[in-house]
Formats: C-alpha cells, sequence, structure tokens
C-alpha cells in the first residue's frame, strides 16, 4: 500500500517546504515503521558528561530529537553532537534552554538574561546578543532552542519568570522576545516561544505543580493572546504547550467542567488544539514542556501522560524517564482508540517539516576546527559587556549611599548566600567582594559568629544571587539564611552604618526589606554583571536600566 505524500499545511507558513523538502519528508515517512514512527515523536534529555554518551544509548533508539545539558568543553560537547547526528538514520533536532546567563553556553560567550536586557530596552542591542546567542549554538550543532519566554510577569513572587522574561510589560515583552526570535531563525535555530497559554500571573511553579493561568478570556487575548499571534505572524516555527491551565477557556466550552478546568494545556485538547491550533492558526511544530514535571504528574502518572499529550494535540514529548514504558502507554493507547493514528502520523509529519525547514535534511555542516573558532569571538564578547554595562538598574538611594569609594566605604561588610542556581548545585561565592578588594576596599564577608556585626564598618552591602530557575517553590529575602542567627536577623544598620543591597537576579527584594535606604537591580548572577554593577555603584558607569518590573511589589512605603 502507498504511503500518503507530504500534506499540503508544509507548504504553508511557518515551514514554507518547498517540492524538494517535501519529497525528503514524504520518503522519509514512508521509511518509518512501528516504533520508530513514534520515537521521532521524543526528545531525549542529555545530561552529565560527554563521556557518559560514548556508548549507543542515543542511535539505538533513533529518537526525533535530543536536549544536551552542555558542559564547559566546547569542542568536546561538539565531536558529540556530530557523532550523533552522523549516527542517526533521520537528522536529530538538537535542542537546548538559551535564556542567557546561567543558562548561557558554559563555553561561549557570556550573555544577559532576557531581564536585564528588557532594562536595557534596547531592541537592536536584544538581536545582536539573540544573533550571538544563536550563532555559537548553531556552530556546535543546536539547532533548536526552547525560547523566546512570552510569559509576563505579573505576580511577583513568582519564583519561576522573572529573570527568565522580559519583564511585565506587554509592549515591551513582544518588542524583546520578538526581536530574539528573528535572530534565532535567521541564525538556523529554530525558536519556540513559551510557556503555552501563559505563565506570569501565578506565583507559583509548574514544575512542582500544575499553575492557573487566571485570566478572563478577553484578558487573556489582550495580553498572550496578543502576543502569540504576533509570534505566529513572523513566522515562529514552535510553541511550547506547558503544565498551566486556563480555566476560562475550557468553562467557555463547558461551564460543568469542574477539575477539567484545571487540566494543564499540555495534556488538553481544548487548549492546544481548539485555542491554539484552530483559533489562534499555529500550524507550526507543538512540543510539550518536560513532561515528567509534576505539573503534569500531580495531575495524570507519567506513562499514561505521554499518549494523553500526543492526543492533546502535542507534536513531540520532551523528555521520558522510562521510554519502553512510555511505548507502550501510546501503543496501548493506540490500540484502545484513545488516540487516533491519523493524530499520530500528524505529529510526525511536523516533525519532520520542522527538520526539513531548518534544512537539516541537506547535512551540510562546515569543518569543527571552522565553527570553533567562531565562539566567544572579541566583537561578541564587546557587545555582551556593552549589555552588562547598561542593565544596572538603580531603584532608590534615599540616603546618598552610592556613589561608593575606598576614601568614604573603605571598611565594608558583605552580607551575601552566594549565587544559588538548582541547576548548577550548592551556593558558589561571588566574585564582588574580590572585584572590591582589588578596587581598594576592605571587605570581610559576614559569618553568624560576626556578633558585633555592622560595628566598625564604613558600608554594609547586601548581596543576593537568586535568578528564577527552576522548583523553588519560593524566592524570598529570607533574612535567617542570610544572617545565619535568629538574632542577627533581626538587626537592620542602617541607621548607624551607610546600607545597600544589590540583587544579581531575583528583582523583588524590596518587599521583605522595603526601608533598605539604597536598592539596586542587576538582574544576573554572572561575574561580568557584578564587574559591571560595581563599576555604577562606585560611579565610574551610569545606572543606565530602567525597571522592566515593579520593584517596588505595589508597596507605596518601599519607595520611600
Amino acid at each position: 500500500m502507498s504511503q500518503p505524500a507530504a500534506p499540503d499545511f508544509l507548504r504553508s507558513a511557518p515551514f514554507h517546504l518547498d517540492d524538494a523538502a517535501m519529497a525528503w519528508v514524504s520518503e522519509t515517512a514512508a521509511r518509518l515503521e512501528g516504533d520508530a514512527r513514534i520515537l521521532q515523536l521524543f526528545v531525549i534529555g542529555m545530561h552529565g558528561p560527554v563521556a557518559a554518551w560514548d556508548g549507543d544509548q542515543i542511535s539505538r533508539l533513533q529518537p526525533g530529537g535530543v536536549m544536551r545539558f552542555f558542559s564547559a568543553d566546547g569542542p568536546a560537547e561538539a565531536r558529540l553532537l556530530d557523532r550523533l547526528q552522523d549516527e542517526a538514520d533521520i537528522p536529530l533536532l538538537v535542542s537546548a534552554d538559551l535564556e542567557g546567563s546561567r543558562m548561557s553556553l558554559a563555553f561561549g560567550t557570556v550573555l544577559p538574561n532576557p531581564l536585564a536586557l528588557a532594562a536595557v530596552d534596547d531592541v537592536a542591542l536584544t538581536a545582536d546578543v539573540s544573533g550571538i546567542m544563536a550563532g555559537e549554538a548553531r556552530a556546535i550543532g543546536v539547532n533548536w532552542s526552547y525560547t523566546p519566554v512570552l510569559d509576563i510577569n505579573a505576580a511577583f513572587r513568582s519564583p519561576i519568570v522573572a529573570t527568565r522574561g522580559y519583564g511585565s510589560d506587554v509592549d515591551r515583552i513582544g518588542r524583546h522576545a520578538l526581536a530574539q526570535a528573528r535572530a534565532f531563525q535567521e541564525a538556523g535555530v529554530a525558536a519556540c516561544v513559551k510557556h503555552w497559554p501563559g505563565e506570569g500571573f501565578d506565583d507559583r511553579d509548574q514544575h512542582l505543580l500544575t499553575t492557573v493561568n487566571p485570566l478572563s478570556m478577553d484578558d487573556w487575548e489582550e495580553r498572550f493572546g496578543r502576543l502569540y499571534r504576533d509570534a505566529f505572524a513572523q513566522d515562529v516555527l514552535s510553541v511550547m504547550s506547558a503544565h498551566i491551565a486556563l480555566p476560562s477557556f475550557v468553562r467557555g466550552l463547558d461551564p460543568e467542567a469542574g477539575l477539567e478546568a484545571f487540566r494543564p494545556a499540555s495534556l488538553s485538547h481544548p487548549l492546544t488544539t481548539e485555542l491554539l491550533r484552530n483559533r489562534l492558526g499555529f500550524n507550526g511544530l507543538i512540543v510539550s514542556d518536560a513532561s515528567e514535571m509534576a505539573g503534569v504528574t500531580a495531575f495524570m502518572a507519567p506513562g499514561e501522560a505521554k499518549a494523553e499529550m500526543l492526543r492533546a494535540g502535542c507534536d513531540m514529548i520532551l523528555f521520558s524517564s522510562d521510554m519502553d514504558r512510555d511505548l507502550g502507554g501510546i501503543k496501548a493507547s493506540l490500540a484502545a482508540g484513545r488516540l487516533s493514528r491519523e493524530r499520530l502520523d500528524e505529529a510526525l509529519w511536523r516533525v519532520l517539516g520542522l527538520k526539513a525547514a531548518l534544512g537539516l535534511h541537506e547535512k551540510a555542516r562546515p569543518p569543527l576546527d571552522q565553527r570553533l573558532a567562531t565562539l566567544r569571538q572579541p566583537q561578541a564578547t564587546a557587545t555582551a559587556t556593552s549589555a552588562f554595562e547598561r542593565a544596572p538598574t538603580l531603584v532608590k538611594d534615599v540616603q546618598g549611599v552610592f556613589p561608593l569609594s575606598p576614601e568614604r566605604h573603605r571598611k565594608v561588610l558583605f552580607v551575601t548566600t552566594g549565587v544559588v542556581s538548582p541547576l548548577h548545585g550548592a551556593a558558589t561565592p561571588m566574585v564582588l567582594p574580590e572585584l572590591m578588594r582589588q578596587r581598594g576596599f576592605a571587605v570581610d564577608v559576614h559569618a553568624p559568629d560576626n556578633k558585633g556585626f555592622a560595628e566598625g564598618y564604613d558600608l554594609v552591602l547586601y548581596a543576593l544571587g537568586e535568578e528564577t530557575l527552576l522548583t523553588r517553590g519560593r524566592i524570598f529575602l529570607d533574612w535567617l539564611r542570610l544572617m545565619g542567627d535568629f538574632r542577627m536577623a533581626m538587626k537592620r544598620p542602617w541607621h548607624e552604618v551607610p546600607t545597600a543591597m544589590v540583587s544579581f537576579g531575583y528583582p523583588y527584594y524590596l518587599y521583605d526589606a522595603p526601608r533598605m535606604p539604597a536598592y539596586v537591580n542587576a538582574y544576573c548572577t554572572s561575574d561580568e554583571m557584578q564587574a559591571a554593577a560595581l563599576d555604577c555603584m562606585m560611579g565610574l558607569k551610569p545606572f543606565a536600566g530602567n525597571s522592566p518590573v515593579d520593584p517596588f511589589c505595589g508597596l507605596e512605603d518601599a519607595r520611600y
């Protein structure tokens, strides 16, 4: 029996396949049978050192794609990805979360995160930074990024949105996110807007539970509907369907929906197929968010959820911790008629269509040394430096603490929890104290046994380093953890000693310290941002950033 030809929707936006690409999709689909068709719908996560992937784990499975969590060894990572592509019967989609700062490629140019770029609010700079990020990723073999973030940071307590998105203003988010998407796709990296149907109004984390977008559909259309429609109008290639409910839409279809109104979009046919595919008209590829987050597994067992994601309208499934279980669940769902062959085939067409749209079927790859030579170019570093210099934002200075100088503030008590990142293990020290010592300051780092605390110091500088990454639950100014003792947690030195706070990440600490007399948001924990913020605090460079969120958290008293 002859296999059907590739469907005409692949000739339309955002794929725009020509006759040769359509022929490749048709021929490739025709030779896939059984499990091989289903495996093309999976993205396999690759954690750990390069050596852990020396075997045939990927080539044996032949999945549709991989997501690599990169080490600092760029050449080894590029060789690994080259080998995997050489061993792939069908070219792999190689994906990453390219979000800047702590989510930068460790062997590439260190770049600011979206919130820092939003503070600069220079769309041309965002495009340049995004082009660097995408170009370096493409050089080592990445062809798909789960960015840009279209979330709106409306709930300041959100532990997952703030530094990963472009702020709380829809206009600013749209300008910068669309510039990022354009730059990525011009560099040959497919963009993926997320997190459908929109995060940021719930102050919880979908890694830990299903979050809820509480907006009415009129409000949703004015915000997220507008952002997603604008992205589709410029041919963004993919969308990430996340573990977020949108009760207002589901109840519009069924006022008695009950718990179904709180089903995450990744498992929801109404949200992923009816709203995203049909009403907004998105024709590109839909990938689930990480399929074993608690936002899914709190609602449905992982094995059952994979088939349900495909039934809901996802074309690819991100991750599997048990492929035998997941394949079995999908085949059982097919046999029972819960998942149709037509839906499976449609997903496969779009996976192959994305690969063809990126030109992966042409298998053109410049020599490795030529590609590696494009990493960390001087011009890229200069662009990144400019971005870091322009981002720090002076939120307030009611006592004239700034500019800092060794003459006025020679003895400094530095109070910090270090750089906190769940993805990178235990907290690490900041470089800021050593940078200050190099400038002539005498800096002591606070310890819990410092019973005299601020006595004898010319400045107390609190420095927090917490970007909004996964599974934090809550980010707040934990005075007890910061100070190390419950009595110390109650001390406030600013009546006797000049005092300031700088945040290299989460921008909302004034909620827990509204009387802090001087406060700076610097958005990124990188060494480069710490150096840039010090220049600003010393008056060597101006505070040029403009807050892309409300750092006062709606509190009038925090302004004074």
